[in-house]
């Protein structure tokens, strides 16, 4: 199976870079429970609840806190 099958029999990779959280989402963490485990860096909790803004240190992932 070539790098490219694999890749999307597994799902897409985490390619979003801007994603919107909610306060049940709480606590953050990236990768979050909904993305794709297989091509993501070790888990982080980031904490949005400050400023209502966060940016993984790993892939850059920008999350903003909604509602």
């Amino acid at each position: 199976m070539s790098r490219t099958d694999t890749a999307t029999a597994r799902g897409q990779a985490n390619a979003e870079r801007r994603y919107e959280v909610q306060l049940a989402d709480l606590p953050l963490s990236c990768p979050t429970p909904a993305m794709a485990l297989w091509n993501s860096h070790p888990r982080v909790y980031l904490p949005v609840e400050a400023t209502g803004e966060a940016i993984c240190p790993y892939c850059g992932a920008h999350f903003v806190l909604k509602g």
